[in-house]
Order: structure tokens, then C-alpha cells, then sequence
């Protein structure tokens, strides 16, 4: 099996001919597809919705303003980013950081839990518009698929609420390993869940350095650009280009050719 080998920031620290191939093996076919959970296939509903279902009382427009200013100077405050250290390793982490970036505006700190409670809770999830074709697509090509995301609960509750758990063979969630992305373990694992070799696996997501990070573990990887609305359609369409899977009447079918 062709290694990674080790590099210092100008390239591989020992020459090929110390046991090393001297090129990369050949892409092989991509048998696996990897997703993200938010951002990618999901997206919560908006703040403002969010919020004026957790104050439980009418917000005009200049309040929601104020509150919406108040949670982006949160994402700067020196304890806010203590709390998102290692936030995906446990579910207490996770509940931390997310409460406690709420809590920073003092007009949210009593709906901080309410708020999390929300993330939790699949009827606040929003597919994107071609989540379901995709899959679909993919499925029906023949590849495996499976959900590795940084998470602080179990999602399959979410995917079968908007039927979609049926696609997935794999179900990694990163507070159950007590890592997170991009630890090369993490993504080793994912892969023999799903039976198929990094190489031959193809990951997505919206995080140039989490997900981005599967390169490092020998995987491919795909970083849609941030910033979708819920609902929206993605792009990921894109994903089975790469994955080397045409549409034909709905169902994926093999490209030859595919790199």
C-alpha cells in the first residue's frame, strides 16, 4: 500500500530511493463518499427564526439587530474561544461551547440552553435542495456512503426525520471517539467502517482545515464554499462529477474515464 510520506515544509524529509515509490500510485476509482453533516448536507434554520423561538416573544427588527451584533462580537470574546478548544471531543464540550457563546449576550443567556436544545432537535434541520438527489444519485451508482462529522450528539435521529438515514452504511460522530477533525485516525476509521481504502474514498465538507485535512490521511477531499442558506441548493452535484458518477433518469450510473 503506498505510504504518505513524511514532509517538512519544502517536501518529502527522505529520498525516494530509501524504500519509498518514486511516484504516487495512480488514482484509483472512488468507491466511498464521505459527508459532512452542517454546512454540507444540512443547514440549520436562521438565527433570527432560532431566536424568537427561544425568547419565545415577539423581536422586532432593530432588537434582533442588537442580539445578532451581540453573538458576532461573542465570536471574539477571549471565553467564548476558550470554549471551542477541543469542543467536538465530548458531548459536555460540545454543549459548553455553544451555550457559552449564547450566553455572551446577556439578553440570550436564559434561552442559551433553549438555543442548544435547537441543534439538537431534527425538525430545526433543513436538507439542502439537492442533499436528496445526490445521495440518491451516488447510492444508485453503486458507492458507499457514510457521515463523519465533528458533532456533539448522535445525527442519525436528524437524517431519518427528513428520510435520508437509509443512504448511510457509516456513522462516525466525532464526540463518541473523543477526537475530532483532521486527526488521521479519525478518517482511517471512517474508512474501514465503510470496508473501502482511504484512497479509493472521497470526502466532503465545508471546512477548508477540517475536512480539507482528509488529504493528509491519504483521502480525497471536496470543501464546498461557506455560506448556503437552508434550503439552498448546494452544488453537490459537483461531488459526483468527482466521483465519476453521471445521472441517467435519476439513478447514478458509472463514467468511463473518470479520474
Amino acid at each position: 500500500m503506498y505510504e504518505i510520506p513524511v514532509c517538512g515544509p519544502e517536501g518529502p524529509l527522505r529520498d525516494p530511493g530509501r524504500g519509498m515509490p518514486t511516484t504516487a500510485p495512480a488514482s484509483a476509482p472512488v468507491r466511498a463518499v464521505l459527508f459532512d453533516f452542517s454546512g454540507t448536507l444540512f443547514q440549520i434554520g436562521s438565527y433570527a427564526n432560532r431566536i424568537r423561538a427561544a425568547l419565545n416573544r415577539p423581536v422586532g427588527d432593530m432588537e434582533m439587530d442588537a442580539l445578532l451584533d451581540g453573538l458576532e462580537a461573542g465570536l471574539a470574546d477571549p471565553e467564548v474561544i476558550a470554549a471551542q478548544q477541543a469542543r467536538d471531543v465530548s458531548a459536555n464540550a460540545h454543549r459548553h461551547a455553544f451555550t457559552a457563546w449564547y450566553a455572551s449576550v446577556p439578553a440570550l443567556a436564559p434561552a442559551a440552553d433553549a438555543l442548544y436544545g435547537q441543534l439538537r432537535s431534527p425538525d430545526h434541520w433543513v436538507p439542502y435542495a439537492d442533499s436528496a438527489a445526490t445521495l440518491e444519485q451516488l447510492s444508485g451508482a453503486g458507492l458507499v456512503l457514510g457521515v463523519f462529522s465533528d458533532v456533539g450528539w448522535d445525527l442519525r435521529p436528524t437524517f431519518a426525520r427528513h428520510g435520508l438515514d437509509g443512504y448511510f452504511s457509516a456513522w462516525v460522530h466525532s464526540y463518541e471517539h473523543e477526537s475530532e477533525k483532521p486527526d488521521p485516525r479519525m478518517f482511517h476509521h471512517a474508512c474501514a467502517e465503510l470496508g473501502v481504502a482511504p484512497g479509493e474514498t472521497l470526502m466532503v465538507g465545508d471546512h477548508p482545515a477540517k475536512d480539507g485535512g482528509a488529504a493528509g490521511a491519504g483521502l480525497r477531499s471536496y470543501v464546498l464554499p461557506a455560506g448556503a442558506a437552508p434550503g439552498a441548493v448546494r452544488g453537490l452535484d459537483a461531488v459526483c462529477r468527482l466521483a465519476g458518477v453521471a445521472d441517467h433518469g435519476g439513478r447514478g450510473a458509472r463514467r468511463a474515464g473518470r479520474v
